[in-house]
């Protein structure tokens, strides 16, 4: 009984090391402003945690996986230009032979669309891979909405 016990002390103890392991350094946020009654800007924010960091929309390939965003097909909308991103730091990357674009703390991207109607429900998904000092954490996804009134 008491080896029945201590086993499943250790596997509570196992799975519990498991999940704390589980890193998520990247929240998101989305909004929306109506510049007049054809055109909106939707912001899309990344807070990341101290020690991280995103990489820029704009990274040539052999680098890291770049920030990119999807969004869906609609008839209230159409997207005006691509997807807009503050002016990132810039470092070497010793490991891809480059310089690569990222960003710390925060950061907005927009998104202008052009409305068809007078509201518009604005989705869409985000894809980015978070990194700090040590490592890369495999790409990860948000799926976001928007309405527009």
């Amino acid at each position: 009984m008491k080896k029945l016990v201590l086993l499943m002390t250790a596997v509570i103890f196992m799975i519990t090391g498991a999940f704390a392991q589980i890193h998520k350094p990247v929240k998101w946020t989305v909004a929306s402003k109506k510049l007049n009654s054809k055109e909106a800007v939707v912001y899309v924010k990344a807070t990341i945690q101290n020690g991280w960091h995103i990489y820029s929309q704009n990274v040539k390939d052999g680098g890291p996986i770049p920030t990119s965003f999807t969004f869906a097909n609609a008839t209230d909308y159409v997207l005006a230009g691509k997807t807009a991103e503050p002016k990132p730091k810039v470092k070497h990357e010793e490991v891809f032979k480059m310089d690569v674009g990222y960003f710390t703390n925060e950061v907005i991207f927009q998104q202008k669309v052009t409305l068809k109607k007078g509201t518009a429900t604005v989705k869409g998904s985000v894809e980015w891979q978070a990194c700090d000092a040590s490592q890369c954490l495999p790409p990860d996804e948000y799926a976001f909405a928007v309405t527009i009134k």
